[in-house]
């Protein structure tokens, strides 16, 4: 039976879409986007925005765009963007063919602000960067007017269709709409709207040397599509009026509403594209799909469904208000998605050897194991057993502690689907005195279940056959930071990295049915997590797979304390 996925509940965004239909706007329709920078790989945070965007057109028979803003030509990319449409797809989103750019809306967005200045709405300022924030004043003081704020509209013309001809260096001027330097909202005293910025577009290559500032082409951008409900996160709340301003403007038609939602704050994670790039930059990480990275692409690699992800995005619903969301909640949804679906398998991750010294030497059985003991119709598949085993190293100790269930001096522990073994010795290193072979005897009776002679042990262990088993590489990640809120804490964000956040084991076993398992295929380990093989440094016949989640699951327990 499949397990149902949540169905995200009414939030404020869906109330105020309610009532503009019920009012009649925007002739009934329903048209969203979602708007990326090609300046790196998407995340998590953006997933929310994606399955907010792509759901509501679906719930309500609308439409939803992917444009990309791409009015800064540094750090934009081609690479980013074909990143961005791969992984917005492998989340399960299609735009069915309406896919933009900003930069397809230079020529028109030049010409309206052009439309402004000869309405007198916008003016060439020749202050440099330092001397505009000094006149742009403070949060308790007002701003001073530029000394070329009353340029006259001919100056103004001549001065930008300048600029656009590349007459003028970097930073000699800039284009600021003319709307009030007292006002109580920093964002609407003169912002600038165009700035000179040489260095070759992705797309455009040498054909602009101004740029529109994001303020400016976003609202337009979104008007330019028929848009009706621009959805966005509380950091641009303070730049509505000036969306809301610029349209009010330049279009006599109906325009689209910016609404605001809270961001996603992940504990243990940091979502901030200045700290992702100096993680991937510095080296700190191995690429933007480092299986440590919160971006869609790390998550992928490292094994979560995209099924998981939008149901994490379901279950944390839409907020007014900024909250960090304990990561354990997106653990949680992985670890379902990854019961339900993922066949079961065995892998021994740091092999001890084992020898079975009545066991016949050179024979071999095969045991029938399931591939999901919950649902039959996954099959099954066969396992060699043989006089040479491999076991947890873990699942040996000489001197065990009180509760120790699993194999030692004087016990017997049942190996998984097949028999049970008594220790009768074992071997150790002269040099290290580490134990490198353990000698034991099998009960032939106890063949794949307990017997009815009442033979039970009270610990059980997995194995596989030494000579069958197939060699791969394991690596166990961890949280990337060490505290809950790595964002809130300094600037010096890498000294709360996570040392510990990689272990690569290169000397595990896998069962020979996981020879020719391919990338992205996942498996529940038993006992040891799920995983899944890396889609980068797998080769045939020595795969190397990444784990996705533990078994343990510490949302539950969370959860389940809450609800006393």
């Amino acid at each position: 039976m499949m397990r149902a996925y949540t169905v995200p509940p009414t939030d404020f965004i869906r109330e105020i879409i309610d009532d503009d239909l019920k009012d009649g706007k925007n002739d009934g329709r329903v048209a969203t986007r979602f708007p990326p920078e090609p300046n790196g790989y998407i995340h998590i945070g953006h997933a929310k925005s994606i399955c907010l965007n792509f759901g509501i057109a679906a719930q309500y028979g609308g439409t939803c765009n992917l444009r990309f803003d791409d009015t800064d030509p540094s750090g934009e990319s081609l690479e980013y963007v074909e990143s961005i449409i791969d992984n917005i797809n492998w989340l399960g989103f299609d735009w069915k063919g309406r896919q933009y750019f900003a930069s397809d809306y230079f020529e028109r967005l030049y010409q309206f602000a052009v439309q402004l200045i000869e309405a007198g709405k916008a003016y060439v300022c020749s202050l440099s960067a330092d001397e505009t924030r000094e006149y742009r004043g403070t949060f308790t003081e007002p701003g001073t007017k530029s000394p070329y704020r009353d340029r006259t509209i001919d100056e103004n013309l001549d001065l930008f269709a300048r600029m656009r001809a590349g007459e003028f260096p970097d930073g000699a001027h800039v284009l600021r709409a003319k709307i009030d330097m007292a006002s109580p909202n920093i964002v609407m005293r003169d912002p600038v709207l165009y700035r000179i910025k040489r260095g070759p577009h992705y797309r455009t290559g040498d054909t602009w040397v101004i740029y529109p500032m994001y303020d400016f082409a976003h609202c337009l951008s979104d008007a330019l599509e028929g848009i009706t409900h621009s959805i966005c996160t509380l950091e641009f709340e303070n730049n509505r009026p000036l969306y809301d301003w610029i349209l009010d403007q330049l279009l006599e038609s109906e325009r689209p509403r910016q609404i605001e939602f809270a961001r996603l704050n992940i504990s243990y994670t940091v979502l901030s594209k200045r700290v992702l790039i100096e993680l991937v930059e510095k080296g700190h990480v191995k690429g933007w799909d480092d299986p440590r990275m919160p971006t869609v692409a790390g998550m992928r690699r490292r094994g979560y469904p995209p099924e998981a992800i939008r149901e994490f995005c379901a279950q944390i619903g839409i907020a007014k208000n900024d909250n960090l969301i304990d990561v354990a909640l997106l653990e949680h949804c992985v670890r379902e998605e990854l019961n339900e679906k993922a066949p079961r398998a065995v892998a021994v991750l740091r092999p001890l050897r084992v020898i079975i010294d009545n066991y016949p030497d050179g024979q071999v059985e095969e045991f029938e194991c399931p591939y999901h003991p919950q649902n039959p119709t996954m099959g099954t598949r066969m396992l060699p057993f043989s006089r040479i085993l491999c076991i947890e190293r873990d699942d040996f100790n000489e001197d065990p502690p009180g509760k120790y269930k699993r194999l030692a001096p004087g016990r017997e522990v049942r190996l998984r689907n097949a028999y049970v073994i008594k220790y009768e010795s074992m071997v150790k290193d002269e040099k290290t005195g580490e134990v490198v072979e353990v000698h034991c005897t099998y009960d032939p009776e106890t063949r794949n279940a307990p017997p009815a002679d009442g033979h039970k042990v009270k610990g059980v262990i997995h194995w596989l056959s030494a000579k069958h088993s197939v060699p791969a590489e394991v690596r166990l990640y961890d949280r990337l930071f060490q505290v809950p809120n790595p964002a809130g804490e300094d600037e010096a964000f890498t000294r709360y990295l996570n040392p510990e956040s990689l272990e690569a084991l290169t000397s595990c076993c896998v069962e020979s049915n996981l020879k020719d398992a391919v990338p992205g295929d996942r498996y529940q380990f038993e006992r040891l997590g799920y995983f899944c093989v890396d889609s980068r440094d797998s080769a045939p016949g020595r795969p190397v797979f990444n784990r996705v989640v533990a078994l343990r699951d510490t949302w539950e327990k969370i959860a389940g304390q809450g609800k006393k």
